[in-house]
């Protein structure tokens, strides 16, 4: 239920963030980013049980892929709900001691610990009432902007101090492959979804209008990408991330037409990868 992959990715995103914040003459703090990243781990488990919690319903009828959904971890082993929604209150309850201590200690700013909150309430509510996003057809929204856009950019706070509103126009382009992403991992779930009442944004919309919102979730990405290059992101940053337009126009050509997410996944980790990558290598 941790799944313990996609907190790797949300290393890999951080490191994203700090590589950003490096490269335009922060200093590599290494202590400190490793104590940051600790205090958002617990946070993020806390989110993905919240999320086992509220789905196992669905999970009890999904087919699932290897990348649509959760865990699917209770549906496969028989074990009880309850059991997501113990991990959910003692993972929180470590998030609160390990934010609010390193905030009593001096180790975590204040605008990190405002950050982090912030993360886990929206993560949460990704799944939980009484806001529950993604039951209201909102949650890829609610995910892109938290995976997209806040992770790094705490990955920049964590390594500079500091985050203005010009710090979160380098990730935009990441933010909308996630979102993309999100539509093509919510799609093999749409109609176990529907039939426990989950109203998700894919169980909203017919399948015409999600290959629509696919292709222009595509098109704005690297529309955004090369409007913003030589400004918010440099030339090797955009031609780094252009690795992954392949797997995304693959993804937009077979989009409702299989069940497999995995073109729309694997464009938003080699993204990541090569952005991180063609960032580093400014520092180097």
């Amino acid at each position: 239920m941790a799944r313990p992959e996609q907190v790797l990715l949300m290393a890999l995103v951080y490191a994203l963030g700090v590589a950003v914040a490096v490269a335009r003459g922060s200093s590599l703090n290494v202590g400190h980013l490793g104590i940051a990243f600790a205090a958002f781990v617990p946070v993020a488990l806390t989110i993905h049980y919240a999320n086992e919690y509220a789905d196992y319903e669905t999970d009890l009828l999904a087919d699932r892929t290897w990348f649509s959904g959760g865990s699917g971890a209770l549906a496969r082993t028989g074990l009880p709900r309850s059991l997501a929604r113990r991990a959910m209150v003692a993972s929180g309850t470590l998030s609160v001691v390990v934010v609010a201590g390193g905030f009593v200690v001096g180790v975590l700013s204040t605008a990190e610990v405002v950050l982090l909150l912030t993360i886990g309430v929206l993560g949460i509510e990704y799944s939980l009432p009484p806001l529950a996003f993604a039951w209201r057809g909102v949650g890829a929204f609610d995910n892109a902007f938290l995976g997209g856009l806040l992770l790094p950019a705490y990955g920049v706070l964590a390594a500079s101090g500091s985050l203005g509103v010009g710090e979160f126009v380098p990730f935009v382009p990441f933010a909308l492959l996630v979102f993309v992403n999100l539509l093509a991992t919510t799609w093999p779930d749409r109609e176990p979804d529907a039939t426990v009442g989950k109203r998700t944004l894919v169980t909203r919309l017919s399948p015409q209008r999600l290959r629509v919102l696919h292709v222009s979730g595509v098109v704005v990405a690297y529309g955004s990408l090369l409007a913003i290059t030589g400004t918010a992101i440099p030339v090797v940053v955009t031609l780094a991330t252009l690795l992954a337009l392949p797997f995304s126009v693959w993804g937009a050509i077979r989009y409702t037409h299989v069940r497999s997410p995995f073109p729309a996944v694997a464009a938003m980790v080699v993204a990541a990868a090569a952005q991180f990558l063609a960032w580093v290598s400014l520092i180097v």
